[in-house]
């Protein structure tokens, strides 16, 4: 098992002036009530993808590390998914003005000019999501299934508090969790579907008209 180096990165996303470089895109309610940062879209969910957002943190991170957080969903239907290891697709920052505009539909994330690998965890969007709890790893550029595990996180009805949130990215291999218990794990290839994705940009994406809390980012290197 994977052990932590050095904590490279910490957040508390408890007010406006800890996401004052982070970039959005697509249009969201942002504000922090309880302390932590309360995410909501401001587009009407009949306009679809449309009313969807992205809220990119401006770190770049090396490959070889843990990323967790605090997540407490607030009202559903909806969906999240975090993106990692994201980077233009010849190399480029992700948030490089020569990449193509992004403002949240999906398919200009996953099937764009851009690599990333990307978690939907919480999906409660539609029907058959909400009727068996799942979550999916996907690589990109495609919109390639390549994991999936069951979801522990509860409706909102039965929701009690926050849920720590950990992803490992360490060259092939990926680990999900949710409070210390594995959901998955993957390993790629580096054939099927590209090469290996290394460092990049982490972000939050939010499918409406999901409300959700995000706090106590941190990311560690691994040794």
């Amino acid at each position: 098992m994977y052990e932590r180096e050095a904590l490279i990165y910490e957040n508390p996303l408890e007010k406006e002036a800890d996401i004052k470089n982070f970039v959005l895109e697509g249009e969201a309610a942002v504000s922090f009530p309880m302390k932590k940062l309360r995410m909501e879209n401001k587009k009407n969910p009949e306009e679809g993808q449309n009313s969807n957002f992205v809220l990119w943190c401006d770190q770049e991170f090396p490959d070889h590390i843990e990323i967790s957080w605090d997540f407490k969903p607030i009202r559903e239907p909806g969906l999240c998914v975090f993106f990692f290891a994201a980077t233009g697709e010849r190399g480029e920052d992700v948030l490089s003005s020569c990449l193509k505009k992004r403002t949240g539909p999906y398919d200009q994330y996953h099937s764009s000019d851009i690599h990333a690998l990307h978690i939907s965890y919480f999906r409660r969007r539609y029907e058959s999501e909400r009727e068996f709890h799942l979550c999916n790893l996907r690589k990109s550029n495609g919109f390639h299934l390549v994991a999936q595990g069951a979801d522990p996180i509860p409706s909102v009805y039965d929701i009690q508090g926050s849920y720590r949130i950990k992803v490992i990215k360490s060259g092939a291999k990926v680990f999900f969790y949710v409070n210390d218990l594995c959901l998955f794990q993957w390993e790629d290839d580096g054939e099927r579907y590209g090469a290996c994705l290394k460092g990049g940009k982490i972000g939050f994406r939010q499918m409406a008209p999901l409300m959700a809390e995000y706090s106590n980012l941190k990311v560690y290197t691994l040794k």
